[in-house]
């Protein structure tokens, strides 16, 4: 949902709607408040977004997964 509409629902009835929208842009409409509370691991430029992703891809394609030892396993049902 977009900041217009959640704003239209949030303060419906105020005047001054242009005012919550614009304080609602910069509390919520951007990924630094996200990143700061720890819910973003990173945050990626535009740019980098390519060169990124083939990095994470490239570091994947070795990854060796091991399965821990199951000490008991499913029951025939």
């Amino acid at each position: 949902m977009g900041a217009q509409g959640a704003v239209s629902i949030i303060f419906r009835g105020k005047k001054d709607i242009k005012k919550y929208e614009n304080e609602y842009v910069d509390r919520f409409a951007n990924p630094f408040p996200a990143a700061t509370r720890g819910f973003v691991d990173d945050i990626i430029e535009p740019r980098m977004t390519r060169r990124r992703i083939c990095e994470d891809l490239e570091v994947l394609a070795t990854k060796k997964r091991e399965n821990p030892w199951k000490k008991h396993g499913n029951i025939p049902l």
